[in-house]
């Protein structure tokens, strides 16, 4: 055994942590789609949350666009958003479904709209976003500097494939998605702080918007498709 793999076995989890990042894994839009099968229409739509979802995730951001853009008004802007998440959290309470999401969702809004209020700024709306942002991308190239593209190692538990970063290919695509996903938050960052630093709330609602959802999908779509071809190949 090398000095690397010893290094490699010391970072390998417990399996009580294993088990449960696992678990947490199939619960993600990434797991709609198993390493190896062919993406569907179906199963990005799933991902993504269906209709509800669609909803659940557009329509707060579009709200605080249109009505900042017909006021200028902070107030009214942020508070007409957090009431829609409200009656989201409650229409789920009522259908007896999931209710997670929409509280998660929820709580996002309020931060975000107390954090306008308290300041008396519209851009002050979309900090938290900022900061989701960073954190993944911080999050993805820490792996990939020790080596552990974060795509790779949620393939893994998805799969019980441990041992792909052995397979040079896996090993190849698995980096390549991880510095995909990582331009994804770059790319979010890079167009919407400067928005954000020139005080332009509603550019910054609307840019928001555009690489928000279609931008995820998109990327996530790609995923799919590169790790399917080489589980895929490597399967036959």
């Amino acid at each position: 055994m090398t000095h690397g793999d010893s290094e490699n076995d010391s970072l390998e989890p417990d399996p009580d942590v294993r088990a449960a990042l696992a678990a947490a894994a199939q619960r993600s839009g990434f797991a709609r789609v198993t390493p190896g099968e062919r993406p569907t229409a179906q199963a990005l739509w799933g991902a993504l949350g269906g209709v509800r979802g669609l909803i659940e995730s557009l329509l707060p951001g579009f709200l605080f666009l249109v009505v900042y853009t017909i006021t200028a008004e902070v107030a009214p802007s942020v508070l007409i958003p957090l009431a829609i998440a409200v009656v989201f959290v409650l229409v789920r309470v009522v259908m007896r479904s999931a209710v997670m999401p929409a509280v998660i969702g929820l709580v996002g809004i309020a931060l975000s709209a107390g954090l306008a209020l308290w300041s008396g700024r519209a851009e002050e709306n979309f900090v938290l976003g900022f900061i989701i942002n960073a954190v993944w991308l911080a999050a993805l190239l820490v792996s990939l500097l020790a080596r552990r593209p974060l795509i790779g190692i949620i393939t893994g538990l998805l799969t019980g494939d441990h041992d792909w970063r052995a397979d040079p290919a896996k090993r190849t695509v698995l980096t390549v998605t991880t510095w995909l996903w990582a331009a994804l938050f770059a790319c979010r960052l890079a167009v919407q702080v400067p928005l954000y630093l020139s005080e332009q709330a509603a550019a910054l609602a609307a840019t928001k918007l555009l690489m928000g959802l279609p931008l995820y999908a998109a990327v996530l779509w790609v995923t799919w498709l590169m790790i399917r071809a080489v589980y895929a190949r490597r399967a036959s």
